[in-house]
């Protein structure tokens, strides 16, 4: 009980600050900020901070892997790697995820790549995060919600979610696929949550009257939700697609009404990192004031972010236009002057799905100067067609020193998130 009036609490907490533009205020941020690095000092990583001097130029900028190594040192939980690998291994394996230490919660995130990452989260946080979530995925309100969601592994964080109001059904994406059906089908949810690849899998079931779900909503989470995907799900499912940009590091960013993800500036400080000399792409450094128990400090995401400007949904919270995927995938070759040449993963995608309407799925991946090319078509001709398409885009970047081969299956199971665009080189 006490834990649901926690929810309320911060629930009402978001609701306040909203009404007042308390979310939009400078000088409020800066004092979220300010006790932020106060309770920083709890952790052994950043106790060298002086909080009264200090700036946030002063700490130093981290990344997976060293947030990682660090993870003894960064925790304020006094929790070892070698302990959350065990409860995390043990609930993967037992697929029983109701194990804790003490009053915090482990999850382990495969990673885009498959890399293993694993975060922690006391009670207050996941309070926290259940009251954002309801706040900007679910939209609480006096009609019960049935949400299905489909996620590689289930933890306290997601279960905490459970009220009269809430009932919230977890769908192991290991299981069997079809072993599924039936029981989403008598469940009959008004929310679906799933990473595109799965979403894709149940309209396909919906097409051939194997699934009868229509949900009021639907929330594709965990991979890129590519354009070609988005719209194919809203035709077949006769509802909007909303994002949720969340990840091991947070809860990043949620649709807006216009369909476009906004960074959740409120309690993230977002500094960018530009990868383009247009400066319209980068890389989000991201800060997340909410968390204590792992904390989480100008830690860059490899992840290419688009940025949109002036969304017409009004907030002022910084749009992203598209997540194009990791700075991992993106195409590096070389022209006829032996000059490097990147090309973006969206750039590859569009090519390859505007070269042939019938192209259903498909994946690229390329090795030193080989390229593997994976078409799904209802037509032979499909791959030939990407393929020309392929080499008329490489060409424009003056690169002609590479080869494409057909592959005939894609690497891609179930767990782990769909990637298009593989540069293996990386």
């Amino acid at each position: 009980m006490f834990f649901k009036i926690k929810i309320l609490y911060y629930f009402f907490k978001i609701k306040f600050e909203r009404i007042f533009q308390l979310h939009y205020s400078k000088t409020y941020k800066k004092i979220k900020i300010f006790f932020f690095l106060k309770k920083l000092s709890q952790s052994s990583f950043y106790s060298f901070l002086n909080i009264k001097k200090s700036r946030f130029i002063d700490i130093p900028i981290i990344n997976k892997s060293i947030f990682m190594k660090n993870f003894d040192l960064i925790n304020t939980c006094g929790i070892t790697i070698s302990q959350a690998n065990e409860i995390a291994l043990y609930s993967e394996k037992s697929r029983d995820f109701s194990s804790m230490i003490g009053d915090v919660s482990v999850g382990l995130s495969s990673g885009t790549s498959g890399n293993r990452g694993i975060f922690l989260v006391n009670e207050s946080e996941r309070a926290k995060w259940v009251a954002y979530i309801l706040d900007r995925v679910i939209s609480l309100g006096f009609k019960r919600q049935k949400i299905a969601f489909f996620l590689r592994a289930n933890n306290e964080l997601y279960e905490s979610a459970k009220s009269k109001f809430i009932s919230f059904n977890f769908f192991d994406i290991y299981i069997p696929f079809d072993n599924h059906l039936k029981r989403l089908d008598d469940l009959c949810p008004s929310i679906l949550i799933a990473q595109p690849s799965i979403l894709i899998l149940l309209a396909k079931k919906k097409e051939i009257n194997k699934l009868n779900i229509s949900p009021k909503k639907i929330v594709s989470v965990a991979e890129v939700l590519t354009k070609e995907d988005k719209e194919y799900l809203q035709n077949v499912f006769n509802c909007k697609i909303s994002e949720v940009y969340q990840c091991t590091e947070g809860f990043l960013a949620n649709s807006c009404s216009e369909g476009y993800l906004h960074f959740n500036e409120d309690f993230l400080v977002i500094e960018k990192k530009y990868i383009n000399n247009e400066k319209s792409k980068f890389h989000p450094i991201i800060t997340d004031l909410l968390r204590e128990s792992q904390p989480v400090v100008r830690y860059e995401l490899n992840d290419i972010i688009t940025e949109k400007k002036n969304c017409k949904c009004g907030s002022k919270f910084l749009a992203i236009e598209k997540i194009e995927g990791r700075s991992d995938d993106i195409v590096i070759l070389l022209n006829s002057k032996g000059e490097s040449v990147s090309i973006f993963p969206d750039i590859i995608r569009r090519t390859i799905i505007l070269s042939d309407s019938r192209i259903i799925d498909y994946a690229f991946i390329q090795n030193d100067n080989i390229f593997k090319l994976y078409i799904e078509s209802s037509c032979d001709e499909s791959f030939i067609k990407a393929k020309n398409a392929l080499v008329k885009r490489f060409s424009e970047y003056n690169c002609n020193n590479f080869e494409i081969v057909q592959i005939s299956t894609n690497k891609h199971k179930i767990g782990y998130k769909k990637r298009r665009v593989i540069n293996e080189n990386i």
